[in-house]
């Protein structure tokens, strides 16, 4: 992709990523049975939720953006006289930006192909190729792509919210005279920074998909940590590469990420048999005599 040779501070924060994520995998539960695992799923429910999610997450990057993104930013990283206040860890991030216009539109359109095709299509194919290798139907695999589809999109819900809200201006944006910011090629998109969507989405689907596999007890899961993990952390430096969000925005979009892609499979799609015990519990009565010396009396256990 990039014909230069990959600078310490990339080789530093990829390091950095999965060290930080990796932990938060799954896998250290790993059921080793030889059939998967039934789910808590059903087509009705998770077709409507994935579905409306999946339109609310759309429709606000394309039809209603220009009314729900900020024209101006809320969070812009200067104080009232125009002095740059960004910090010194965002500072140090955008040392990863391109320093051309031709490697930033590069880098954007990397991230772009790898975020929403590569990755996805990636995750999918390996999930398949685990659940196949531990016996997992065309069924299973359904299901889990459909709660890999879930986690996703739910979490690209809650960060179109927060993007909108906190209306973040963009590191590319951030440099750029005060007159030349309405300009740009997409000014709705000018302060939608925090925190990077790209990042989210890469790691919601790496996260479920790993999720999903612990919770089945698929034999060869930690394949799609290994797979997926690198792909996402490209995502991220990508979008840092395009100078579209700074570091602090990736890094969050990450933790979030991963948080969705863990939290929607146990939430909503553990494991059948891990069904809460009924309330009511079987009792049983035994009684001994007891005779002493001094006393007489029964004993029980109830």
């Amino acid at each position: 992709m990039l014909r230069h040779p990959m600078p310490a501070s990339y080789r530093t924060l990829a390091t950095f990523c999965l060290l930080l994520l990796a932990p938060l995998s799954p896998a250290a539960a790993q059921d080793t049975s030889d059939s998967p695992r039934a789910l808590r799923f059903s087509w009705t429910r998770d077709g409507i939720l994935t579905g409306t999610a999946g339109v609310l997450w759309i429709s606000s990057e394309t039809v209603f953006k220009d009314d729900l993104a900020p024209a101006r930013c809320r969070w812009c990283d200067r104080a009232p006289d125009g002095t740059d206040r960004l910090n010194r860890l965002d500072r140090w991030g955008r040392g990863i930006a391109g320093n051309t216009e031709a490697s930033r539109k590069r880098a954007n359109t990397w991230s772009n192909v790898i975020g929403f095709v590569g990755l996805p299509l990636g995750m999918l194919g390996t999930q398949y190729a685990v659940g196949h290798s531990s016996g997992a139907s065309g069924e299973l695999f359904a299901q889990d792509a459909t709660i890999m589809v879930q986690s996703a999109v739910l979490a690209s819900v809650a960060n179109q919210a927060v993007k909108f809200a906190v209306g973040r201006e963009r590191p590319f944006v951030h440099v750029l005279p005060e007159s030349e910011k309405g300009l740009t090629a997409h000014p709705n998109d000018n302060n939608v920074s925090f925190y990077s969507g790209h990042t989210n989405l890469a790691f919601s689907l790496v996260a479920s998909a790993g999720t999903v596999a612990a919770l089945r007890g698929y034999k060869h899961q930690a394949v799609i940590w290994g797979v997926g993990l690198p792909l996402a952390a490209s995502v991220g430096l990508l979008r840092m590469g395009a100078d579209k969000h700074y570091l602090s925005d990736v890094l969050t979009g990450a933790v979030l990420g991963t948080a969705f892609g863990v939290a929607v499979p146990l939430l909503l799609h553990g494991r059948v048999e891990d069904a809460p015990p009924s309330p009511t519990r079987q009792s049983s009565v035994s009684l001994n005599p007891m005779v002493g010396t001094q006393m007489v009396g029964l004993s029980g256990a109830f």
